[in-house]
């Protein structure tokens, strides 16, 4: 390649130097507006940066904070199946519930004597009540036994009705808004081991976490703020700004600016029992930014010098790029060429293998297709050549081993003719009220004509009738996959279990079977085409049955999937969308 000449002439000349001038000035009219734009905005990405740590230090300081809770809520739901107060409760015995459940909680309390193992993180509650059918709190007969409070801190553990999930909340201690700090509750729901009621709750108490690592937090409740590391002057102005965040909703999970002891903070609210029957409380947070604004101004002087350097670098890089800009131009021009031709050669080879694939994919069909006839005509030989009367009986039974052979081998077509229809888009599913139950008692009967060798058991369990929007032709021959399936994967004297129920637009159909169990790592590899894992090393098949069944489900808008596989029981699911009621039944969908 030979490279162009460097231009001379006199006119190139007062091109480059006016595309000189021209550079200097963009370039220092681009510094000067940045450096400008810079002072401006050097402070806001300070205190974003700020705020991002801030956020940083609060999202770890909230995920101990939810190891911490996930662990309380363990905690109760241990104490609430206790069976001494289970007995209390269910046997209406109230009188024996809080003696029966001093002994039970007895390691629960902060009081309970017991020594505790160096490093054991141990969970103490301050006090406990049960509340009764009416969400109410039933009195203790001795406080002291159960952690003492007093009426208006007892009267805000009332609920308006027993929970049916765990609740989390938080009282005022020491009478209500002048309470000398706030106590966190968990209320668990105590549900009756007869007949799965609710009959109670357990309301526990826990001294709020010391949520301050580096970070002064505290807790808002009813307007009052409980931050201890704060004065109180500054405490009651933070708290009118945390009332002031949780009534605008939008601000509650941002922090913003605020001034706390005449210092400038970033506050952070975040509610920390949503959906709870108990008030809100937020978690209340402020971070100083004290640092952040001689940070600023550091940072303002050093990117007002480092500016100032880089202006010079530009002017003076602006030369050299100026004397060189028509070589990258060219280059420029026979790269692009270079990518032309590229992208064309690209392109060639993308259609060539799309066209590849379109030809395998007409191969496959055409091969499947191809193979009916001769088998039919095979087939057709075996059979006159079974109905003769001269062979003996060992050559009769070769030949109808080999008929049986074909008739697998047809089977095997029909199903790689049918995959490659849905795999070019051709097979459309034909909807219609289709009731699921006659096809699954067809199926059973066929089961029940087949030899079985191994002595298996056949147990069902489906409505009279389950109505689904699928077609009766490839709805049959997902079940027929599925038994035939559990049956060839069965161990002698072991059991096959159909079940079909409707649960919410689904009708969902359960077939399970004994024996050897799906090794875990093929869970993900069964549904694949002509996969065999090691279960089918001595059973006849070909390793598309799965595969065919769940694209077949998922053209009816279903799906197939493994529910269980274990040394017990091994258990597929097949979805359908049930028939849109139509008149006093369903309709097609």
């Amino acid at each position: 390649m030979i490279s162009p000449r460097e231009p001379t002439s006199p006119g190139f000349a007062s091109f480059r130097t006016r595309l000189l001038v021209a550079m200097m000035l963009v370039v220092s009219a681009v510094a000067t507006a940045g450096l400008l734009f810079a002072q401006h905005n050097v402070a806001a990405n300070v205190r974003r940066d700020f705020q991002r740590e801030f956020q940083g230090e609060l999202a770890t300081l909230h995920a101990v904070q939810d190891v911490r809770h996930d662990a309380l809520a363990q905690r109760c739901r241990a104490l609430a199946r206790r069976p001494r107060i289970h007995a209390a409760l269910e046997d209406g015995a109230l009188d024996l519930l809080y003696p029966s459940a001093r002994d039970e909680l007895l390691d629960v309390m902060d009081g309970a004597a017991g020594v505790r193992e160096p490093g054991v993180y141990a969970l103490r509650a301050r006090f406990y009540r049960f509340l009764d059918g009416k969400g109410r709190v039933i009195a203790p007969p001795n406080p002291r036994d159960v952690g003492e409070l007093g009426p208006g801190e007892e009267s805000q553990l009332n609920l308006g009705a027993l929970p049916d999930s765990p609740q989390t909340g938080y009282i005022a201690m020491g009478g209500g808004s002048g309470g000398d700090n706030i106590d966190e509750v968990i209320a668990m729901p105590i549900v009756s081991t007869e007949n799965g009621e609710i009959i109670s709750a357990i309301v526990l108490g826990f001294k709020a976490p010391d949520l301050g690592v580096g970070i002064k937090s505290g807790i808002w409740l009813n307007g009052r703020l409980d931050l201890p590391s704060l004065p109180q002057s500054a405490r009651v102005g933070l708290a009118g700004e945390a009332t002031r965040a949780v009534a605008a909703a939008d601000r509650t999970e941002g922090g913003y600016e605020v001034r706390a002891g005449g210092e400038p903070h970033l506050l952070f609210c975040k509610r920390l029992n949503p959906g709870s029957l108990f008030p809100p409380a937020y978690e209340v947070s402020i971070y100083p930014l004290a640092d952040s604004l001689a940070r600023q101004r550091l940072l303002l002087w050093q990117f007002t010098g480092a500016g100032a350097l880089l202006l010079l670098g530009a002017l003076g890089a602006s030369h050299v790029v100026s004397t060189r800009l028509s070589k990258p131009v060219e280059k420029l021009a026979v790269d692009s060429e270079e990518n032309r031709a590229e992208r064309y050669r690209a392109e060639a080879a993308l259609e060539s293998t799309s066209r590849e694939l379109q030809r395998s994919a007409r191969f496959s069909a055409d091969a499947s297709h191809q193979l009916k006839t001769p088998v039919t005509v095979l087939r057709a030989g075996l059979e006159e050549l079974l109905a003769g009367e001269y062979l003996s009986a060992e050559a009769r039974e070769e030949v109808a081993a080999l008929v049986h052979q074909t008739f697998r081998l047809a089977g095997v077509i029909e199903d790689l003719l049918l995959l490659s229809r849905m795999d070019a888009g051709r097979l459309q599913i034909q909807f219609s009220r289709l009731d699921l139950t006659p096809l699954i008692e067809a199926w059973l009967d066929d089961l029940g004509a087949l030899p079985d060798a191994l002595g298996l058991k056949v147990d069902s369990d489906y409505p009279p009738s389950l109505w689904i929007a699928g077609e009766k032709r490839y709805a049959t021959l997902i079940l027929q996959n599925l038994l035939e399936n559990a049956r060839k994967y069965n161990c002698t004297g072991g059991r096959i279990r159909i079940a079909a129920l409707a649960e919410g637009d689904w009708a969902i159909l359960s077939i399970g079977n004994t024996g050897r169990p799906v090794a875990p790592g093929a869970h993900e590899h069964i549904f694949e085409r002509f996969h065999r894992g090691s279960t089918g090393e001595n059973v006849p098949g070909h390793g598309i049955g799965l595969n065919l069944a769940r694209e077949l489900a998922r053209l009816h808008g279903g799906d197939v999937r493994l529910a269980r596989s274990d040394k017990e029981w091994t258990e597929f699911e097949v979805r359908f969308r049930l028939a849109q009621a139509t008149g006093g039944g369903r309709g097609p969908a």
